[in-house]
C-alpha cells in the first residue's frame, strides 16, 4: 500500500502557487502577457497572498526539517520553485488561477499542520 504524504504535497503546492501568484505581473509585464483585475489594478494583493503562502510552506518545511525529514524539508522549496515554472511558464493566463489556489492550498496546509 502507498502511502501519501498529505502536508508534503501541500507544502511544495502552496510554495509553488504562492511563487507563481507573486511573480506573475512582474513575468506579465516584461512578456507582454494579459492580466486579471487583481493582478492590473490592486498588485499588491496577490504578492502578499503569494508571499503568504510561501512563508507557510517555509514554515513547515522548516518544522519538517527539525523533525527529522531533512531531505524533504529541503525538497519542498525545491519542487515548490519547479511547480512555479511550470505553473506559470505553462499555464501563462491559466497561472492566474494562483490567486484562489495558493490561499487555498496553505489553509489546507495549516489545518493539516495544526490539526
Amino acid at each position: 500500500m502507498a502511502v501519501v504524504d498529505v502536508g508534503f504535497i501541500l507544502a511544495v503546492t502552496a510554495f509553488g502557487w504562492g511563487l507563481s501568484l507573486s511573480t506573475y505581473r512582474l513575468l506579465a509585464t516584461r512578456r507582454g502577457w494579459p492580466m486579471g483585475a487583481w493582478q492590473a489594478e490592486w498588485p499588491g494583493m496577490p504578492v502578499t497572498l503569494g508571499l503568504i503562502s510561501i512563508l507557510l510552506a517555509a514554515l513547515y518545511a522548516l518544522a519538517r526539517g527539525y523533525g527529522g525529514y531533512l531531505v524533504s524539508a529541503g525538497a519542498i522549496p525545491v519542487f515548490g520553485a519547479a511547480w512555479a515554472v511550470f505553473w506559470t511558464g505553462f499555464l501563462r493566463v491559466g497561472a492566474q488561477s494562483a490567486l484562489v489556489l495558493a490561499p487555498a492550498a496553505a489553509a489546507l496546509l495549516l489545518v493539516r499542520w495544526l490539526g
